[in-house]
């Protein structure tokens, strides 16, 4: 790359995997995924839908874990490569002083380190609806939770890397108590990680492979151009519904502005992996590492709700996709 368009820490120990040669794709999957399969644990069912950071000179993370009584749970993890995961196999006993909100079951989690420590957001179980749960840890040893961020239902709660105009931010995705039929991606404000406000939509469905409900993938990743934010999207075919993901350029300073949104997806369901599971046909992202001074990205994704995989890109190169595409 010419120049730096990233605005971010190095990672130059991240997984990485040069493009096929004669490829044309933006997008590459690792030609060893899936990288944790169903089965990783005794106990588990599936590992998908999970989020990785760069911790301590390595790698650290949050897995949705499906236990074989089908129950959803979070447990942490680590790695020396980002490729090969020793996964808890208990799940993580967050710290609560309010037993009204303690965690019972979550999924779908995303990490994020913010100011002085990591924050995790999931879809966390309160009262048998899905909203936004909270918690922060030091050192991955420790779970902090706090208020849960929106009513029910929600979900897909994604924060932003550091505050904006001085508060922190987060996207989600309201929704109902169902296998939700619909979703649009929102933005929303908090002067403390407790009170929410200043909601505004950022975007809605379109045609295609995002015509029935949107929702934030990763950790939206910030370069001179905006906040590239991956995202997936669904369609509901004659066989169900299938998830694809895409991305999408946001202004730095008011992120409910959309600056560039992908037409053409970035990766569909076409791998046996990511079409034969427990859901098929779905790829969902939930963590990107970034390089900074390279550009170069390694996207976590779940695949049909089963096992966890990894592809590669660049940021350079999303972000050509997205501006003429």
């Amino acid at each position: 790359m010419e120049k730096r368009i990233v605005i971010g820490d190095a990672v130059p120990n991240m997984p990485w995997e040069e493009k096929p040669a004669g490829s044309g794709e933006i997008i590459w999957r690792y030609s060893k995924n899936p990288i944790i399969p169903r089965n990783l644990l005794p106990s588990s069912n599936s590992i998908f839908n999970s989020a990785v950071v760069p911790f301590n000179g390595k790698f650290a993370g949050v897995f949705r874990c499906d236990d074989k009584a089908r129950e959803m749970n979070l447990h942490r993890g680590f790695s020396e490569d980002g490729i090969n995961w020793q996964i808890d196999p208990e799940p993580i006993p967050f710290i609560c002083e309010d037993p009204e909100i303690k965690y019972t079951h979550g999924y779908d989690p995303r990490v994020v380190f913010l100011e002085d420590r990591y924050y995790i957001t999931w879809c966390n179980v309160y009262e048998k609806a899905p909203t936004i749960g909270v918690a922060y840890t030091f050192d991955f040893e420790k779970f902090y939770q706090l208020e849960n961020a929106f009513l029910p239902f929600n979900r897909n709660g994604v924060l932003f890397p550091r505050r904006i105009n001085g508060k922190y931010a987060m996207l989600s995705r309201p929704s109902d108590n169902g296998h939700t039929p619909f979703g649009d991606i929102y933005y929303s404000e908090s002067p403390d990680m407790i009170h929410w406000g200043h909601h505004r939509l950022v975007m809605r469905t379109t045609r295609g492979w995002q015509e029935t409900k949107i929702g934030a993938g990763p950790i939206p990743i910030e370069t001179t151009e905006g906040w590239l934010m991956i995202y997936h999207g669904v369609l509901t075919s004659c066989n169900g519904f299938v998830y694809s993901f895409g991305a999408a350029l946001l202004d730095l300073e008011e992120p409910w502005r959309v600056l560039h949104r992908s037409k053409q997806y970035l990766l569909s369901p076409q791998e046996l992996y990511e079409c034969v599971g427990d859901v098929p046909n779905v790829v969902f992202p939930c963590a990107a590492l970034c390089d900074a001074p390279t550009g170069r990205i390694a996207i976590y994704y779940g695949a049909a709700d089963t096992v966890t995989a990894v592809a590669f890109t660049t940021a350079e190169g999303l972000l050509d996709f997205v501006k003429n595409n």
